[in-house]
Parts: C-alpha cells; sequence; structure tokens
C-alpha cells in the first residue's frame, strides 16, 4: 500500500481567529489562538486519501526545547489539564482530513512549533509538516486562572484597544485619551520578545517556559521589564530637568510606538515614561498575552520610605511649602490592576492584583510590584505576597503638616483621610471614571468635596503644640479653576473666644509637579485681619490668568494660608493642591451613523485659544483602527479668543468601538491640549 503523505497544513486561520478571538492579531504572521479551546488544523494530503483502517496521525507541540508528543484519536472528549489532539468522524473530509489540537488550560504562553506526523501501518517512514501558533492566556474558559466571568468585562479589559487614564486631582480629575494598540502592527511581537529577553529567560529557559503557564510570575516579569533599571526594559523614566533626549511623557497618546521603537532599537530603552505610561504600556502587554487588565489612579499617592504609613510636609511660617521630606505624596499615582486566580495564597484573595512597574522600590532585588491582591491591601494583610505593606501605604498613610520657623515646630496638625481620597479607574462600556476607591480601603464617610476637606483640615490644625484652639481658618475655591479664567478662592476666619485677636494672615501659591515639591512661590499676599470676639470674616482673593498661566500650564498650584497671632506663637495652617482645567480639543465627525471599513470619512478638530496671548503649536492626531500611525499638523499663531479648525481624514481598518483622539503640544507654554470621540465603525 502507498504510504499516505502531508504536503503541507492548513492553519485555518480565519475560523480559529474567529473561535478564539483573536482575530483582531489577524496581521500577524502566526496564528495566534487562546489555551483551553481546540485548534482546526487541516492536512493537505499527497497522492491517496486518509484511511482510518490503516493510517496513523501523531502530534508532536515544541516550545523552546521542550515538547509534548499525543496520538491523534477519534475521541473528541477534551481535558483542560493536558493537551489531546483528535479527529471529528462526523465532518471527516479523507482527502483534506482535519485535525484538533487542544491545549490545556494551563499551557504555557509563547509561541509554539507543531509537528504532524503520517504513518501508514507496515511501514517504517513517516511523512510530516510543521507550522508554528502563539499561545495566549484564555479569559474566556473557565479553567484558565485569568477567566472572567462577564462577556463585557472580558470586551473592556481584553479587546479594548483605547482607553481613558486618570490624572489631576481628587476634586478635578482629568481624562487622559490613550490607545492601547495591542492589535497594531509589530505590537504583538514586541510583546513576545519582552518575554524572550527577560533575565528570567535569558537565565533558564526551561524554567522561565514551564512558569509562563502561571500569570502571577507573568505579571512579575512584565512589572519588571517595563522599566529598564535592572534589565533590557521598554521605557526609562525620567522625573526632572528636559527630556531633549527623547519624548516629554506628556505627548505619547499609545503604547504601539514605545513598543515597537523598543523592539526595532534592538531593545534599548525608550526615553521616556512617567507613572502613567509605564502603567498604560503594561496594561497593553497584558491584555495581548490575553490577562484581563485595567489602568487604576490612585490620587494622592503617599510613597512611604520608612515603612511608618506617616508622610510629612513641612510648611515655612508664610505658608511657603518646604523640600524637606524623603517621604512624598504625589498627587496622583497610576498603576495596573490584573485578574487572576490566587491558588498561590488561597482562598479569598482571588480577582484583582495590583501590579506597578514604575520603579519606586525594589521587591525581591528587582524594581518591580505586586502582583498584590487588593482585597489584600484592603485588609492590611502584610503577611502575603507580594509587596502588600508598600501599597498599603501608598492608599493609606496619614500626613503630617508641620509649620516651621527659624526651623522649629510652630504648628503640627495630621489627616487621615487625604491619601487614598479617590482610586479610580475606566468603566465598562464608557468613557467616563468609576470610583473603585472602596475595593482597597473601608470608606470613614462619602467623598469630601473641597471646602469640607479643607475644613476639615483647618480643624486639625488648632491641635497645633501649647496653643489654644482660638482661631478656625477654612480655606475653599469657589469653582473649579478653568485656563482663562482667574482662580477665586475663600479664605473663611473664625475666632472661637471671647476675645480680640490681630492676625496677620499669609497667602501662598506655588506651581509643583504631580510628584515632585513646589518651586518657587509664583503668587503671594499678606495682611492683617482683626477678630473681634466669636466673629467669622470671610476673605475673597483671585489668581488672574495672567499670574498663573505662563507658570503652571500643565502642573498643578499648591495653595496655603497660614494665620500668625501677633499675641502668642499660634498658628493656623490650610492648604489645598489643586489643577487648572485645560480647554478641550473639539472633534466632531461627519456622518457617524454609516461609518465602516475601508471607505474613508471626514473629521474637523477645532481650538480656542482661553490664554491671554498668542498660542502656536502642533496638533497630532491618532487612533487604534482608523488611521494608521499618526498624522501631524503645524498649527500657526492663534490671537486670545481666535478658533482654528482642523480638518483631517481616515480610513477605518477593523470594526467595533474605536478612538479618534487628538492632542496640541502648545509651543510657548508648557500644555497640551487634548480631546477624543468615539467611533462606531460598523461592518460593511
Amino acid at each position: 500500500m502507498e504510504d499516505l503523505k502531508i504536503e503541507d497544513v492548513n492553519l485555518e486561520i480565519s475560523e480559529n481567529l474567529e473561535r478564539h478571538r483573536t482575530d483582531g492579531f489577524s496581521s500577524s504572521e502566526v496564528l495566534v489562538v487562546r489555551r483551553g479551546a481546540p485548534i482546526r488544523i487541516s492536512l493537505q494530503l499527497e497522492g491517496r486519501a486518509f484511511n482510518p483502517k490503516t493510517d496513523y496521525l501523531k502530534v508532536q507541540v515544541i516550545l523552546g526545547r521542550m515538547y509534548v508528543a499525543m496520538p491523534v484519536t477519534f475521541s473528541k472528549k477534551v481535558s483542560y489539564t493536558r493537551w489531546k489532539a483528535y479527529i471529528d468522524r462526523e465532518s471527516l473530509d479523507l482527502q483534506n482530513p482535519s485535525v484538533f489540537i487542544s491545549s490545556p488550560a494551563s499551557a504555557s504562553v509563547g509561541c509554539h512549533t507543531f509537528k504532524m506526523c503520517a504513518i501508514t501501518r507496515g511501514s517504517n517512514k513517516k511523512s510530516c509538516a510543521f507550522g508554528k501558533f502563539t499561545l495566549l492566556c484564555n479569559p474566556w474558559c473557565c479553567a484558565d486562572v485569568v477567566y472572567i466571568p462577564f462577556e463585557d468585562q472580558r470586551e473592556e479589559y481584553i479587546q479594548n484597544d483605547s482607553g481613558l487614564l486618570f490624572i489631576g486631582t481628587a476634586m478635578n480629575p482629568v481624562s487622559r485619551p490613550w490607545s492601547f494598540d495591542q492589535f497594531e502592527p509589530g505590537v504583538l511581537e514586541a510583546c513576545l520578545q519582552l518575554l524572550q529577553v527577560s533575565p528570567q529567560h535569558e537565565t533558564n529557559k526551561r524554567m522561565d517556559y514551564l512558569n509562563r503557564k502561571n500569570p502571577v510570575y507573568i505579571g512579575r516579569v512584565v512589572s519588571a521589564m517595563i522599566n529598564s533599571e535592572d534589565d533590557r526594559g521598554v521605557l526609562k523614566g525620567k522625573w526632572a530637568g528636559d527630556f531633549k533626549e527623547g519624548v516629554n511623557p506628556s505627548l505619547w497618546t499609545g503604547s504601539g510606538d514605545i513598543l515597537t521603537q523598543w523592539a526595532e532599537s534592538g531593545f534599548k530603552p525608550v526615553k521616556y515614561g512617567q507613572c502613567w505610561v509605564f502603567a498604560a504600556v503594561m496594561c497593553t502587554v497584558m491584555r495581548v498575552l490575553g490577562i484581563p487588565s485595567r489602568v487604576v489612579t490612585n490620587f494622592n499617592s503617599a510613597h512611604d520610605t520608612n515603612d511608618n504609613l506617616v508622610i510629612e510636609e513641612f510648611y515655612s511660617e508664610t505658608g511657603q511649602k518646604l523640600n524637606r521630606s524623603k517621604d512624598s505624596i504625589w498627587n496622583f499615582h497610576v498603576w495596573v490592576e490584573c485578574w487572576m486566580t490566587r491558588r498561590d495564597l488561597g482562598s479569598g484573595l482571588d480577582g484583582w492584583q495590583v501590579l506597578d512597574p514604575t520603579p519606586q522600590e525594589r521587591s525581591g532585588g528587582v524594581f518591580c510590584c505586586g502582583p498584590a491582591p487588593v482585597k489584600a491591601v484592603k485588609d492590611r494583610r502584610i503577611d502575603l505576597i507580594y509587596d502588600i505593606p508598600f501599597m498599603y501605604a501608598t492608599v493609606n498613610a496619614d500626613v503630617h503638616s508641620v509649620i516651621l520657623s527659624e526651623g522649629q515646630v510652630v504648628n503640627y496638625s495630621k489627616d487621615t483621610e487625604r491619601v487614598g481620597s479617590l482610586i479610580c479607574t475606566k468603566a465598562i462600556s464608557f468613557p467616563r471614571l468609576q470610583n473603585i476607591t472602596g475595593d482597597y480601603k473601608y470608606i470613614k464617610s462619602p467623598t469630601s468635596t473641597i471646602s469640607s476637606r479643607s475644613s476639615r483640615m483647618s480643624e486639625d490644625s488648632t491641635l497645633h503644640r501649647g496653643s489654644s484652639r482660638g482661631v478656625l481658618v477654612v480655606l475653599s475655591l469657589d469653582q473649579t479653576p478653568v485656563a482663562g479664567e482667574p482662580v477665586c478662592f475663600t479664605v473663611k476666619v473664625t475666632n472661637k473666644q471671647s476675645v480680640v485677636k490681630m492676625m496677620k494672615i499669609h497667602l501662598n501659591a506655588q506651581a509643583k509637579e504631580y510628584n515632585n515639591s513646589p518651586s518657587d512661590t509664583f503668587w503671594e499676599s499678606h495682611g492683617v485681619v482683626k477678630l473681634g470676639p466669636m466673629e467669622v470674616k470671610v476673605i475673597q482673593q483671585q489668581i488672574t490668568k495672567v499670574e498663573y498661566e505662563d507658570v503652571v500650564g500643565d502642573d498643578l498650584i499648591n495653595l496655603a494660608v497660614v494665620l500668625e497671632d501677633l499675641n502668642s506663637p499660634e498658628r493656623v495652617l490650610a492648604s489645598e493642591e489643586f489643577n487648572i482645567a485645560s480647554p478641550q480639543l473639539i472633534i466632531q465627525i461627519t456622518n457617524e451613523e454609516s461609518i465602516v471599513p475601508g471607505k474613508e470619512r471626514t473629521a474637523s478638530v477645532t481650538f480656542t485659544n482661553p490664554f491671554s496671548h498668542m498660542v502656536s503649536g502642533v496638533l497630532t492626531v491618532a487612533g487604534a483602527g482608523l488611521i494608521q500611525g499618526k498624522v501631524h499638523f503645524r498649527m500657526p499663531p492663534l490671537r486670545p479668543g481666535g478658533s482654528v479648525k482642523q480638518r483631517i481624514t481616515f480610513i477605518p481598518s477593523k470594526v467595533g468601538a474605536k478612538m479618534l483622539q487628538a492632542s496640541l503640544a502648545l509651543s510657548n507654554i508648557n500644555s497640551t491640549i487634548r480631546g477624543f470621540q468615539m467611533v462606531s465603525v460598523c461592518r460593511a
């Protein structure tokens, strides 16, 4: 009898991509599938047809130097715990038989090779063909440890290639559009290369491949590889000075450019990143690898260097914030949450896990953080791995505010609610903020407003050493500060005693970056106020746009008021840090109802200048699945109050909800104006 010969194998690309929900990776040269689900492979035979009575098929699946071999059977019964290959008798085509290869739900992530061999009874010859597939985690498979139960969660945390990052302050969060780009050309390959060039892989390839079945392990590897402190990581962080040797972190709009630049450079770190960039790029990598991920912002995020759960802030007696502490509070810090089962920790700790790729502290000797179960952070389970004490302090530390006069402490106050006052992420299916503070900490009271929180701080600040509780000061913003308008605020002073008081009042405003101490004072006001017994006085103040707009830009403002009793050592402090709401770019799309792939569409981007002087800059427009790469336009000088409209065209390439985003980097102000518009691309 003639030997059965396999001429080639057909990977049935379109069918397998649809079955495994990986059709977004259709541009990949290698078939992309998910573990725990069957792959159909059709055999192209040379010569005679397949004879089930005399012909046998065997499959070998190879990862690195490891392999598993299995016979091809006629039993469709598969197991989530082992590899299996079978032929479906009901749909058997003897001329082009199809073989289904099913991987275990705990198979290792990576690029696998398979070898399909045919053997005819009585012959010692075999005919073989080879193929490749990339295997990812499978959040649709209930046996996979990354299984997440609802379809809208899987769509948001795996398939969504755009989203919002939140920056600014807890009282005025700013949504920043970001393109995760997981389906853009070259991104999948860069994410797989990240695993291949990790220290773990280069040290022990076999052990690395074995460990890649575990998302806990993958998370720690990726967390370390996103920064470049210990390895050939993706991003170089920089938080001070200029960015002439690279890109200002504020100018990145998506992960794709960063990951492909890193891979194409031979794995040299991309300059530069800060916390939201590190987190967003890691979110992309984890979504590519099939692990549900989202970006989380913690407003008023503590960095407690001495593990005492206390952050000290120092002020001068005239209200200037001083750089005197190694501890710090970032106005916001951004990290990643990934969804997984924690079999290594026991029951009750499954679900969202914190992973932070921003290099702050070492974990196991390496700059990485997590995965720390969010539930363990909330319950302060410091006996568990990984990095739970650090994360607990990040969202729970107390703030001690100290006023110094000639090096001596003249006032001390404590705030137990400021740190972690708002923890949030993007809502599922909608471009808005979702408050998840209650996942991380037990809420003592509803989220405070600006005025009530300033009042609470002021009442605490009368508890200074050796002073009477004689004066209450309340600092409140009259409204959310908006670019192009004055910052209006009110200082309310109450004499709580039945004696006259003469008080000096010091007001001080400093610009500050979100993660640093403030710079020099750019606005101040000093005066004297006389308070009769039990008298209340209200003082209205404002900082004009001319006074702040050239200084602040995208930075924040630290505003403080110190009351000084002229007849006693009593000092009273209230302070607030806030951001100026930037204007938005307005994006309008023509004929939104009939947007389909392959058909050119038109949109316009409009900017109105709110500043007191002329501005110019560069407009950048991008959109995963809508525009290949980025489009840049130079905006000529625009007078105050003037508007400019830029027409753009785009050709959608993918179906679904896509984000068209635009950013205008102003050349004469430290400010970037942004806007986005969601676009629904329907099937033709």
